[in-house]
């Protein structure tokens, strides 16, 4: 079946089976075109809790799904490629953020969104990238546990009283980008503004004009004067900043910037997904209930 024949049948489908399609903002190109919202993993799962639309299919990674399970128990979550992980994700368990929690008792864990919904049940309170800094220094506590991300946790340390401990765990694909392609990238374009993500290592968001999640590359490039920027991200960004800033241009300093799991989904996946309404996501009620918390206490959180 031809792309444009797939994309048709799964429009059709998902009116006919009343259901929201979800793309992260790192999914293929022709996934968020077909997306009904594209967008950061906590956005979405927060308009899948939202709607009035009982199947959610959400295209991105298993995490991704177990949050929108969590915040949506009454939907039924579809994760067309249920084999898409994250590896930054899966380098925590529960059982070693236990053991980690028995060497620091007391401490608040605060873990990024990025995780299983069976580690978010073992933390106090949740974060994103946008929001981290904030969610931290809301703390009474003296001291917090950053899980699991190093990086993140290295930029929230640098913008903190805290004492922070930090689990050692990090995006590959992030990890993966050499300051040397970056510095090339900004020798061959003097005039533009590099912008980076948080998980990305320290030597590499020194380099940056801005450092923000995905979702404030968005707004940092349609708010800036400037016409050239620098894009320090997976690469599947691109197709929302290109669309919505056609007269501005965007460079990937590296061909690494890909992550292998977010570009597994495809129009066929998302079409058979739909076909047999499967495979479905769900998160136990004990684990979802103590997840819920953390995301619920984050939420509260005063924005400044």
């Amino acid at each position: 079946m031809a792309q444009e024949s797939i994309k048709q049948e799964i429009r059709r489908l998902a009116k006919e089976r009343n259901a929201l399609l979800l793309a992260h903002n790192y999914q293929r190109d022709e996934i968020q075109e077909i997306a009904d919202l594209t967008g950061d993993s906590l956005g979405l799962s927060i308009e899948a809790a939202g709607t009035d639309r009982q199947v959610i299919v959400f295209c991105g990674v298993h995490f991704m799904a177990e949050s929108a399970a969590i915040l949506a128990p009454d939907k039924l979550v579809l994760l067309p490629r249920p084999d898409a992980g994250c590896p930054m994700a899966d380098m925590v368990t529960p059982d070693g953020l236990r053991q980690m929690k028995a060497r620091h008792p007391g401490v608040p864990v605060v873990t990024y969104v990025n995780s299983s919904a069976a580690v978010k049940a073992e933390s106090d309170i949740c974060c994103t990238s946008a929001n981290a800094v904030r969610v931290v220094n809301s703390l009474p506590a003296a001291e917090v546990l950053l899980v699991p991300d190093r990086n993140l946790g290295k930029y929230i340390a640098e913008r903190t009283d805290k004492i922070c401990h930090l689990w050692d765990g990090y995006c590959p694909t992030h990890e993966r980008l050499p300051v040397a392609e970056v510095q090339r990238a900004m020798q061959d374009h003097p005039d533009a503004l590099f912008m980076a993500h948080p998980e990305c290592p320290p030597e590499i968001l020194a380099l940056a004009h801005h450092i923000c999640s995905t979702s404030g590359m968005y707004d940092y490039a349609q708010s800036s004067p400037a016409r050239k920027f620098i894009v320090g991200t997976e690469a599947g960004i691109l197709w929302r900043l290109r669309r919505d800033n056609p007269e501005k241009e965007f460079i990937l300093p590296s061909s690494r910037l890909i992550c292998p799991n977010m570009k597994l989904t495809s129009l066929e996946d998302v079409l058979h997904s739909l076909q047999t309404m499967s495979p479905q996501i769900t998160v136990p009620a004990d684990v979802r209930e103590r997840a819920r918390a953390t995301l619920e206490r984050m939420l509260a959180v005063p924005r400044d």
